[in-house]
Order: C-alpha cells, then sequence, then structure tokens
C-alpha cells in the first residue's frame, strides 16, 4: 500500500499534493469515503504528466461547496445530474470530485439512469481499464489501490481496453476519447476494442452523442502536451466535426501554437508553474469566427477556461502597454514589472507580441537577464560574511542584481565596494582560559627556560668574553641564578616525641638562657642608682 502513496507524492507537484491533502482533509471531517480515482491514478502511474485530479467520493460531494469555499478553492462549475463539482484549488490546481454512480442505459442514444453505489460499482461503469482505477485516501485503507480489470497491466502492455463490449454503444463520447488517447500516448487499440471501435463507427453510434460531452471534450483539448497532433488524429477519425461542423486542422494557427509550446517549456525550465489553456484554446480556433468561437465556448462546463480565454487577449494587451511605458523604463524596472505579472500573460505576449520593444523586453527577461543573476559574487559575499542568515540578505541581493542590470555596477571591484558596508562586525574573539597558580608558575619558569636557551645560544655563537648590555643582561644574570639555584630540600617527616626522662635533660640549656637574660636585667636596674650618687657628690 506505501508504494502507491509513495508515488504519488513524489509524482505530483507540491500544490497538486496540497490540493489532495486539503480534500481529504475535508471529505474526513464529513466522515466520507474518498478515492483518488481516473486519469489522476493513470497518469501517477504511466509517467506522464497529471493534468488534473479527479477524486470519488460515497457520497454527496455537492455539500461540501461551502467548506471548499471557505477554504479557498474556486468553483468552475457543478453537474446535478452526476452531483459533481469542478473546483479550482489554491495554486491553479484544477480537480473534479464526482459521486460514486451506476449508469444504467436503458435505450442508445438516451441518458443513462443515474443511481449512488459503492466505489467498485463505480468502476465498473468506466470507459477503459486504464482509468478503471481508485486509489483509497481513507484511514485504514490509505494507499490501497483498487484495480478491478487490471488496469496496471494493460499500462504496462500500453494497450487501450474497453471494459465490455457495449462501451461505445452506451457512450459514443468514448469513440472521441480512444482517438484523442491513442495520439497523446502512442499507444494501440487493443484488437478486441479495435474491432469494437470499427463497428460502431460503421453504424455511426456517434450521432447519439450528449452535448455535455462535447464540451468536456471541447476542453480536453487545451491541455494536450501536442494539441496539433490531437487535432489532426480527430480530423482522421471525422470527430472534429462532431465537436464543432466548421473546425479543422486549417482553422488552426500551426507556427504560433508551435512556439507556444517551445516557450512554455523554457519557462517550465526555468521555475515557472505555466497553464497554457487558455492560450493553446486561441491558437486552436485561430482562423474560426466569432460566432464559432462563441458555440465552443458555451459548450465547455468549465467556466474558468472559459473567462481566461476569452480575457486573454485584452490582458495582454495591458501588459504590453505598461512594457512600453515609464513603468518599464529601465531593465531592473522591467524585471520588477514581469516578475509580477502572471505567468500566462507573459507566455501568450511572449508568442503574440507585434511590438518589437515589447518582445525584446520578454525575451531579455527570460534569457539575457537571467545570465546576469551569475555575475552576483556570492563567494566573496560568504566571505564578508553577507549569508541568507542575515534579515537584509533577499534585498541586498535583490539590490545588487538591480544595479548590475542597469550597469550601475559594471566590475567585480565596484560590487565589493558597494556590499562591504553591508557586511556585519566579526565576532568578538573567545575569552582566554583562566588558569590556576600551579599553571602560572609552570607556564613561568617554560618562559624562563627558553629565554635562557636563547640567551645560551647567543653567547656561544659570540663569544665567552662579550657580555649582554641592559635588559639582557638583566634577563641572562636572572637565568642563571635560576638555573643554579638547587631545588629546596623535601622537609622531612617529624619524629616521634622523645620520653619523658630524655625530654628534661634537652630543657636545660633553655632554662640557663633564661635565668643569664634575667640576671642582666637586674644589673642595669643596679647600675643607674649608683651614678646619680656620683653626680650629686661632685655637685
Amino acid at each position: 500500500m506505501a508504494d502507491y502513496i509513495y508515488t504519488m507524492e513524489i509524482r505530483l507537484t507540491p500544490d497538486q499534493m496540497k490540493g489532495v491533502n486539503l480534500v481529504q482533509d475535508i471529505a474526513r471531517t464529513a466522515e466520507i469515503t474518498l478515492y483518488l480515482t481516473g486519469g489522476a491514478i493513470r497518469d501517477i502511474i504511466s509517467g506522464f504528466t497529471i493534468r488534473d485530479l479527479d477524486f470519488t467520493v460515497q457520497g454527496n460531494p455537492l455539500k461540501l461547496q461551502k467548506e471548499f469555499e471557505r477554504a479557498g478553492a474556486q468553483i468552475a462549475g457543478r453537474d446535478e445530474d452526476t452531483r459533481a463539482l469542478l473546483l479550482v484549488l489554491p495554486g491553479n490546481v484544477r480537480a473534479e470530485i464526482s459521486m460514486a454512480r451506476t449508469e444504467t442505459y436503458e435505450k442508445v442514444g438516451k441518458p443513462p439512469v443515474i443511481a449512488p453505489s459503492s466505489i467498485q460499482e463505480d468502476l465498473r461503469r468506466r470507459d477503459f481499464t486504464v482509468n478503471a482505477m481508485a486509489l483509497s485516501l481513507n484511514e485504514g485503507s490509505r494507499g490501497l489501490l483498487l484495480d478491478p480489470f487490471n488496469g496496471v497491466a494493460d499500462i504496462e502492455a500500453k494497450l487501450i481496453r474497453i471494459l465490455h463490449n457495449y462501451s461505445f454503444a452506451e457512450d459514443p463520447s468514448r469513440l472521441i476519447r480512444a482517438t484523442r488517447f491513442a495520439a497523446r500516448f502512442h499507444w494501440p487499440l487493443e484488437e478486441r476494442t479495435q474491432q469494437r471501435y470499427n463497428a460502431a463507427k460503421e453504424n455511426n453510434y456517434i450521432e447519439h452523442i450528449a452535448r455535455g460531452a462535447i464540451g468536456h471534450e471541447i476542453a480536453q483539448l487545451a491541455h494536450e502536451d501536442d494539441p496539433l497532433n490531437v487535432i489532426r488524429a480527430l480530423e482522421r477519425e471525422d470527430w472534429l466535426k462532431v465537436l464543432h461542423p466548421h473546425w479543422s486542422s486549417a482553422k488552426v494557427d500551426a507556427n504560433g501554437l508551435a512556439l507556444l509550446m517551445k516557450t512554455r517549456q523554457q519557462m517550465v525550465d526555468l521555475g515557472y508553474t505555466v497553464d497554457p489553456s487558455a492560450a493553446v484554446m486561441h491558437f486552436l480556433t485561430a482562423r474560426l469566427s466569432d460566432k464559432d468561437i462563441s458555440d465552443l465556448r458555451r459548450q465547455i462546463p468549465r467556466k474558468d477556461l472559459v473567462e481566461a480565454w476569452r480575457d486573454i487577449e485584452d490582458h495582454a494587451k495591458d501588459l504590453a502597454k505598461r512594457l512600453t511605458g515609464k513603468e518599464a523604463a529601465t531593465p531592473s524596472r522591467t524585471w520588477n514589472l514581469l516578475s509580477s505579472a502572471r505567468p500566462e500573460m507573459i507566455l501568450f505576449l511572449a508568442v503574440t507580441a507585434r511590438q518589437q520593444a515589447v518582445a525584446q523586453k520578454i525575451k531579455n527577461f527570460l534569457t539575457k537577464w537571467r545570465q546576469t543573476q551569475q555575475r552576483i559574487p556570492l563567494p566573496e559575499m560568504t566571505e564578508l560574511l553577507i549569508t541568507p542568515q542575515l534579515p537584509i540578505y533577499p534585498k541586498i541581493a535583490h539590490d545588487v542584481f538591480m544595479l548590475l542590470l542597469d550597469g550601475k555596477l559594471r566590475s567585480r571591484t565596484e560590487t565589493l565596494k558597494f556590499l562591504k558596508p553591508f557586511a556585519p562586525p566579526p565576532p568578538p574573539p573567545p575569552p582566554p582560559p583562566r588558569r590556576g597558580r600551579a599553571a602560572k608558575a609552570a607556564a613561568a619558569g617554560a618562559q624562563t627556560a627558553a629565554t635562557a636557551a636563547t640567551v645560551a645560544k647567543g653567547k656561544k655563537g659570540k663569544g665567552k668574553s662579550e657580555v649582554p648590555a641592559g635588559p639582557v643582561a638583566m634577563v641572562q644574570s636572572s637565568a642563571a641564578s635560576a638555573v643554579k639555584t638547587k631545588p629546596a630540600a623535601a622537609k622531612p617527616e617529624p619524629k616521634p616525641k622523645p620520653p619523658v626522662h630524655a625530654a628534661k635533660s634537652k630543657l636545660k640549656p633553655a632554662h640557663t638562657h633564661k635565668t643569664a637574660s634575667k640576671s642582666r636585667l637586674q644589673a642595669r636596674t643596679a647600675k643607674k642608682p649608683a651614678q646619680k650618687k656620683v653626680k650629686s657628690r661632685k655637685r
């Protein structure tokens, strides 16, 4: 189970993955069983471009419309008969959420009788085996692939196979869809499918196609990677006339369409997410009359595609006008203007611009000015500690790029001179390690020994008679005295006290000393009165 979830996560774009999570959260809150179905599963497994997301729920998805609107999704349309919601999820992701249902066809050419069902029954009413698969997005079974008709094997074999013999009779739009898939994937129809296809074509089952199915097939042309190839394939089978009687490959602007797809790939390589559907419809119907174009638009169920197709020329003219005004007077201003514009408008204007100045600015935006970004001295900025960790780094990098675009910084030296004031101060040095008395004494002894060795080496080179003067002599004498001084002997351990009779004999000298000092003191005091008597006699 986890393998398919992992494949889904690496194959979907980040915006598409966010859309899956959004739908999953809303369905879980509403306690509705949710599956990713149809073409999304086919494209995830086969490796082809994932154009949109198809979801199927066991319940009524129309009840979830308000929740999707609160989550930021746009409602592009809704079908009351099939209970389906057409959405544009955040990130411009197209999605459809439909009810799991059965379709019973009582007669060819009549609409089916629709009834709610389980997911297993819903897969049985689909068109081809490669589209009859579902991936569970529910707790407890998330990642479980339902493939009752072995669609994975047909994807590996690159075959298009119907589910049963009455597939084309029940829904004649599957004839157009089979041709479109064969042209897109370059897969042939399976042998039995080809026989049923030919029989349905001979019996003219296409006359019973529903009007809503025609609109769906017209909209699908806008999302093909090679729409001109699909148009020509439909024209060979006479299906293009079914979509519109005046439509043919001659009505297509083939050169403009080819340039559009080439420019689109160039923008994708630069990292842009571009939806070219409106521009594709513009070139596919370039030579049709306004009335024919209006008829095609009325049949398309997705109103977001219709509005984008209708307004694309007006938006492009507005952007072209701004590119020729003061707002784009310098390369830096032009860059800022085009960076804030919708990628779809840049794509369309790059192909349709008639003014040379506008076309050149868009060309520079997509090619020449991109190379100027490589002149930003990123290694030198790192040496100056101007790194992405700085809060002002994006502004500094943007300002440097703008000055390079306008030619105000012409050399690397000028660029570095501009950058140096923005360099942050170096960090303070770490505090010195604290050392105790023993470590300080050892360091002082080592320094003294090194000084003495240096002095001794100098003496040896200059001779014994030469005596150093000044501070050197002082250092030499102190070093010599330090070398000659013998280390102090260790203190002997205290001896045990002698016995009492031995201690008496040793105390006698101390007693004698005290007696002698006492007698000297008495003698000094006795002499003083005698001296006074002598003086009095002389008087």
